[in-house]
């Protein structure tokens, strides 16, 4: 009988992910607007049967994903009422998910030593929630402010940015305890040029890196990169030199997570430019893979308008008649046949 909305998840599942990397999602084919994002007094959208939006939208992805979902990222927005992330991240964990936490911050420069205890506070509130929960990745874009329209900084500029970013996280490091928690690794993205202008490729976020790692100190490489295709298309470096850097990283112990996003338009991921195949290839040579998500942004999203003015290409409707979890559901059967066969080529 063929599978329907009501088979179970596991039976829709028929491709079969034959390698031991973790495949997931990040949170956002529901929209930050009407999906994530909470209102003024902190509630998280909801159906007109009370449902959380964000939830109901994982399970109908879940009914079309042909391959099953191991984890998932999930936005950690400031302000969202306690009872209701509660609830989105125990109804994660119901649906047989890994939970997984990007750490949102805003209205603060964690590169301004004035704004210190702004952006840890911030990043604290995250933190204690991701020990609560058992969360043992988080991840973050907490090295410089979103679409903050800052001068760039190089130089001497660049170096205290650096300096200033380390010494923040490793406070945060310090005050959370999370030598001693449940929390294995931090995971940190730069952005495109325009979302961000100082950390706008991988190589700076690499400098970060590394002077964070220096003050945790010893062996333990608790800062690494989210890598996310998406970003590195965007950025100034070529595939070949994304991939020389990826290789250099891996090997110092430094590599996180993989994000497989298409570059620009970050709809569906056959607009990606050969840039997804190339760096998840370059990730899989290290042999530090552990974790890839899928994430996909809505082309009319009312949260991203910004993006849409700063490249009309991120408004593009790439859907080709699909809904977002019909894109979503495509784009991890996409990454589970290119596990396969990495995996089938000897590079996994």
């Amino acid at each position: 009988m063929p599978p329907t909305l009501d088979t179970p998840a596991h039976i829709m599942a028929d491709i079969i992910n034959k390698t031991d990397i973790e495949l997931g999602v990040v949170a956002t084919h529901s929209g930050w607007v009407g999906g994530i994002v909470p209102d003024d007094d902190g509630n998280v959208p909801r159906t007109s049967d009370g449902e959380l939006v964000v939830l109901a939208e994982m399970k109908k992805l879940q009914e079309l994903s042909r391959v099953k979902l191991d984890g998932v990222q999930v936005p950690v927005i400031p302000g969202t009422k306690a009872e209701d992330f509660d609830e989105i991240c125990n109804g994660f964990k119901d649906l047989g998910l890994k939970l997984y936490f990007v750490l949102m911050v805003g209205g603060a420069d964690p590169m301004n030593p004035g704004d210190e205890s702004a952006v840890t506070d911030q990043l604290l509130s995250g933190l204690e929630a991701a020990k609560t929960h058992g969360v043992t990745i988080v991840s973050s874009t907490s090295i410089e402010e979103w679409m903050s329209g800052s001068p760039r900084k190089d130089g001497a500029d660049f170096e205290a940015a650096v300096e200033q970013n380390a010494k923040l996280h490793h406070r945060c490091y310090t005050e959370a305890g999370l030598a001693d928690s449940c929390v294995a690794s931090w995971h940190v993205e730069f952005l495109r040029p325009g979302e961000f202008a100082t950390f706008t490729d991988i190589g700076r976020l690499w400098k970060f890196l590394q002077a964070a790692n220096s003050l945790v100190g010893g062996d333990n490489k608790f800062f690494k990169s989210l890598t996310d295709a998406a970003h590195c298309g965007d950025s100034d470096l070529s595939i070949p030199e994304n991939e020389d850097l990826i290789a250099q990283m891996g090997a110092a112990g430094e590599l996180g997570c993989f994000h497989a996003s298409a570059m620009t338009t970050r709809g569906c991921l056959s607009t990606d430019d050969g840039w997804i195949g190339s760096l998840l290839t370059a990730v899989a040579r290290t042999g530090t893979l552990e974790h890839v998500f899928v994430e996909l942004f809505r082309h009319d999203d009312d949260a991203l308008q910004a993006l849409r003015d700063l490249d009309p290409g991120h408004g593009i409707d790439t859907t080709d008649g699909r809904d977002y979890n019909e894109c979503t559901a495509d784009g991890l059967e996409d990454i589970a046949h290119r596990l396969n066969n990495l995996k089938a080529r000897g590079i996994l």
